[in-house]
């Protein structure tokens, strides 16, 4: 296996890390949330991702929860084996209000501290190996979020920092902010990424691969879609099939996002690809994601143990130029399905 180095930083990671966020709810039983995590870790995954808004979809009622399971499976294992990363929520500014701390969250000073606090109680450990901020803050300045993040790691209850779903001039503006400031920086960037989803190479893969910044790529599946299921059954089993009968108008703007006519017509051609090429399609799909060299690990998600199966079998594998060839193809003749 080829360990990658998160960003400038001393986090050695392997290729594929195991996001949580259904620990709780479509994974519900804490006993085969340990198994998928057993199983993972067992196959060599080092680095493991959460966030004080698990599981999903967010709710007041169960946020937290998902950091609790990962906590009490911890204790099962040396500690300073596993690489652990957890975000702060982001702001109820951005792109919608967490269901936490009264909806009125922020990336300052103080949500910051009360959130790492909660983490590290949670998850039943002193440290946080990388601490994330799950998406920006658009009032709160990005100076007064370093200088809360450099305490963190200061203090030694972070190791290294990271930002998500963020743009190339947020970015931007970070690394320039902690550079002249002098405050720890931005090593990773957590963004959606996938067959589905290229948007990233327009420009951020750009920063990234300049300024040394890895990104960790979520939904490498698109949400599952990149699986075949939806194309294969119009009953299929999965969150974004949820969302789309959801009462929340949010999640149901997001299921449209992940599964519409382009979505699903570039996944049928992707399937024929990885037929040809004898490939699980989700060993497809996960392998293109991590090939690049600005990709420090890929973040995947099961809610059983044998569908890691799929997602595993992409650890050491490099895709033919030839399949790249074709994935690019598809790209050409259906651009951007996601939007």
């Amino acid at each position: 296996m080829q360990f990658k180095y998160i960003g400038k930083s001393g986090l050695r990671v392997s290729p594929i890390c195991l996001g949580t966020m259904t620990f709780g709810t479509q994974t519900p039983d804490e006993k085969v949330a340990f198994e998928i995590m057993d199983k993972a870790y067992d196959a060599g995954v080092n680095f493991f991702d959460t966030a004080e808004l698990y599981p999903v979809p967010p709710s007041s009622k169960l946020a937290g929860l998902t950091e609790e399971i990962v906590g009490r499976w911890l204790k099962t294992k040396p500690r300073e084996s596993v690489i652990l990363a957890t975000k702060v929520a982001g702001a109820a500014s951005g792109w919608f209000v967490p269901p936490i701390r009264h909806g009125l969250t922020a990336i300052d000073s103080f949500h910051i501290e009360r959130a790492i606090e909660g983490s590290l109680k949670r998850l039943g450990t002193d440290y946080i190996d990388l601490y994330q901020m799950h998406w920006p803050d658009t009032v709160v300045p990005i100076e007064e979020s370093l200088k809360a993040f450099d305490r963190l790691v200061q203090s030694g209850k972070v190791r290294y920092i990271g930002t998500s779903n963020d743009t190339a001039y947020g970015t931007s503006k970070a690394l320039m902010t902690s550079e002249y400031k002098g405050y720890a920086r931005f090593e990773s960037i957590q963004n959606n990424f996938s067959l589905l989803n290229r948007k990233f190479l327009d420009e951020l893969s750009t920063l990234c691969e300049k300024e040394q910044i890895s990104l960790l790529p979520y939904s490498p599946l698109g949400g599952g879609v990149l699986s075949g299921k939806y194309n294969q059954a119009s009953n299929a089993e999965g969150r974004f099939a949820t969302y789309v009968q959801s009462k929340n108008a949010r999640q149901r703007a997001m299921a449209q996002r992940f599964l519409n006519d382009k979505t699903l017509a570039s996944t049928q051609k992707y399937l024929k690809i990885a037929d040809d090429a004898g490939l699980d399609p989700v060993t497809m799909a996960i392998a293109w994601s991590k090939q690049f060299s600005f990709v420090a690990s890929t973040i995947i998600g099961a809610t059983k143990p044998q569908q890691l199966d799929a997602s595993l079998a992409a650890m050491d594998l490099e895709l033919s130029q030839d399949v790249l060839d074709a994935c690019d193809k598809v790209h050409e003749e259906i651009l951007y399905p996601m939007g």
